[in-house]
């Protein structure tokens, strides 16, 4: 009768020490990932942001109104299911752009002295 508690006792701690192992792996996995995740966040800070418009084209193609002058791919013909079967280009519908502004446009001209 002794046999039977000593074995259950042995396979409980067996079970314990494995949960609690596999608990530590994986706090650890949580802390690397979350370590990585801070470097690319401190990587990014660091970057000045991209003149981009919501059409995710750049400032350079657009004119001086704001109207985009690129051209992209639109679906012209669907199927059934409502998926694009065929695509066309077409000018981007962007009417104006409303990405960061370049900071020669942000600050005004330098002050001289007059006197």
């Amino acid at each position: 009768m002794l046999a039977g508690p000593a074995i259950y006792a042995g396979s409980a701690a067996t079970s314990t020490v494995r949960r609690a192992l596999k608990t530590r792996h994986q706090r650890k996995l949580d802390l690397i990932e979350a370590r990585r995740e801070d470097r690319l966040a401190l990587g990014a800070a660091d970057q000045s942001p991209a003149p981009v418009c919501g059409c995710e084209h750049h400032l350079a193609k657009h004119d001086k109104q704001g109207r985009c002058h690129e051209t992209v791919q639109t679906a012209v013909a669907w199927d059934a299911e409502k998926k694009p079967l065929r695509y066309e280009a077409r000018q981007c519908s962007c009417q104006q752009y409303v990405g960061p502004q370049p900071l020669s446009q942000v600050y005004a001209e330098e002050l001289t002295d007059l006197a």
